[in-house]
């Protein structure tokens, strides 16, 4: 049964992903636990931002081409902007990125956090100095085995 959150569910290999979609843009994507159902939403948006992360998952080196409705200031704007920037196969520390931007690691690790369309918006690759360093503001359990898994899928690790 459809979760009234999501416009779709799309099965991954790393857990279920939900999809939504607001006035024909992107506004966001969650990871969900595995065993979510999955379900294809019927909006024209919806399938089309359901194939593209198909292909990404078939090519890691695929280049999302979606409308984003991204709400945040516009720190968080230019961090998630710096992540378009990002090659997959390639990794930025927090501190790269910081001073890329001219902000704290501390600052640039909290957009991250609350970006709304991971993988769209690669944060993933953004890792610790030190190592693979937080996902999703989590600094252990699932979020950090996807980020693994997304890594491992670009050939980044």
């Amino acid at each position: 049964m459809p979760h009234a959150d999501y416009d779709a569910c799309l099965a991954m290999p790393f857990g279920a992903l939900g999809v939504r979609v607001e006035a024909g843009e992107l506004t966001r994507l969650e990871f969900l636990p595995a065993g979510t159902p999955a379900f294809a939403g019927r909006d024209p948006l919806v399938t089309e931002v359901c194939r593209q992360l198909q292909a990404y998952l078939a090519d890691p080196h695929f280049v999302f081409d979606l409308p984003l409705r991204l709400a945040g200031t516009p720190f968080r704007q230019r961090v998630w902007q710096a992540l378009r920037e990002i090659p997959a196969g390639e990794t930025r520390t927090y501190g790269e990125l910081a001073r890329q931007l001219r902000s704290s690691p501390r600052a640039v690790g909290q957009a991250l956090g609350d970006n709304p369309v991971p993988i769209v918006l690669p944060c993933h690759r953004v890792v610790s100095g030190a190592g693979l360093g937080g996902f999703n503001h989590h600094a252990a359990g699932a979020a950090i085995e996807v980020k693994r898994w997304l890594l491992r899928h670009e050939h980044a690790t």
